[in-house]
């Protein structure tokens, strides 16, 4: 990919070259890496999470938060009130009485499902050890076969980052750290820096770090995305666990398959969500006729929130493709722009699509009209959900 290519597909974020990644699939090489991470911390951690379940992988970084407070590492924990609501007071007074500050963006209240921005959440999964290591994707604290157990692991992607990305990344969760302690009046949270960030010299990967939030960068990852679609020339993958993408992604995607852009979605065969599920097929019909390939993953669940773009382009994070994490959440996403890193993770992908069912795009065409006026009316009623929530314009 030419240096002009590579620039416009990270117009209006900030690019930085010296970096080094590593992709992580799913619990089996993303708890351990965080778990050894934070047990050589020496002066501060951070870490926000979605949901932190009461299970052994996300005991072992329980622990882990414990074991370092204890030493006088300074920890700072901050999870979602709708994600981590279920989580035992046994184990936050375990933390609590361990030494790990916890602070819960936007608490349950009574009658919070009666005020629709209450829903605006903190989807993003990060943690930084001393300003020296960042874990930026998908994964929750939470074992890849709970709740429900498959006989594979759930498919899900983290990256580990060193280099001089921990910049932004280190500016980003001490900010919000500081607004959710201003916010809730805890005056006593200690929220200037013990460390300056630092990083090996030896990386040679540029990446980007994208956030969404409900300031100054509201699209900026659709953005990214956006661009990343319109330039593709050779092949686009994304796996996303909720993909529900407003006309204008769609259009995109239907004009690369037009152009001979081989276009491969990774989708989710299982679901938590029915009801979203039935209302992202209302698009199916449409993509495969275009000659969008699209793949049902069967084998267990899917989380990811994942593309690749030429083999070049990539991105790995917290955001979906749906009106939910695009115009409501609060998200974070690594770009990367390395062709070492993208193969990496287009290997993967395509090895996922072994365990899931190609849809016929023939059959999708026959489709019996009731399921397909249900998959319209659901679809509507996301539309309308997104509306009453004040998420804006979902192009």
């Amino acid at each position: 990919m030419n240096n002009r290519l590579s620039r416009f597909f990270f117009r209006g974020v900030e690019p930085v070259s010296g970096n080094r990644l590593r992709l992580l699939q799913s619990g089996a090489e993303f708890f351990p890496a965080l778990v050894a991470a934070i047990d050589v911390a020496r002066s501060e951690v951070f870490l926000e999470t979605y949901i932190f379940n009461a299970d052994p992988s996300a005991g072992m970084v329980r622990d882990a938060l414990i074991r370092a407070a204890q030493r006088g590492v300074r920890v700072q924990l901050l999870i979602d009130g709708v994600g981590s609501r279920e989580l035992p007071s046994d184990w936050r007074a375990a933390l609590d009485d361990g030494g790990v500050s916890l602070l819960v963006y936007r608490p349950i209240v009574s009658g919070w499902l009666s005020n629709p921005r209450s829903l605006r959440r903190l989807h993003r999964k990060l943690a930084v050890i001393d300003a020296h290591t960042a874990f930026v994707g998908g994964m929750n604290l939470m074992d890849d076969y709970e709740p429900v157990r498959f006989a594979a692991p759930r498919l899900d992607f983290s990256v580990e980052v060193q280099g001089p990305l921990l910049d932004p990344i280190c500016k980003s969760v001490r900010h919000l750290w500081h607004l959710v302690a201003l916010t809730q009046l805890h005056a006593g949270e200690e929220t200037s820096p013990l460390t300056e960030p630092s990083w090996p010299t030896d990386g040679h990967m540029r990446a980007a770090y994208v956030v969404r939030d409900n300031f100054a960068h509201r699209r900026d990852i659709e953005r990214v995305y956006l661009a990343a679609l319109a330039l593709a020339r050779e092949e686009i993958f994304i796996a996303s666990a909720y993909f529900l993408p407003g006309h204008r992604f769609r259009k995109l995607l239907k004009h690369a398959a037009a152009r001979g852009v081989r276009v491969h979605l990774l989708v989710q065969g299982h679901t938590d969500h029915p009801f979203f599920q039935t209302a992202a097929r209302a698009l199916y019909r449409d993509l495969l006729a275009a000659g969008v390939r699209i793949y049902e993953y069967r084998a267990s669940e899917l989380h990811a929130k994942v593309a690749v773009v030429d083999g070049h382009w990539s991105t790995v994070g917290s955001s979906n493709i749906d009106p939910f994490s695009l115009l409501l959440a609060r998200e974070a996403n690594v770009v990367v722009d390395d062709m070492v890193f993208g193969r990496d993770l287009q290997q993967r992908l395509h090895q996922a699509t072994s365990d899931a069912v190609a849809l016929d795009p023939a059959d999708w065409q026959r489709r019996a009209w009731p399921r397909r006026v249900l998959s319209s009316l659901a679809y509507s009623g996301v539309r309308l959900m997104v509306g009453l929530l004040g998420g804006g314009r979902w192009v």
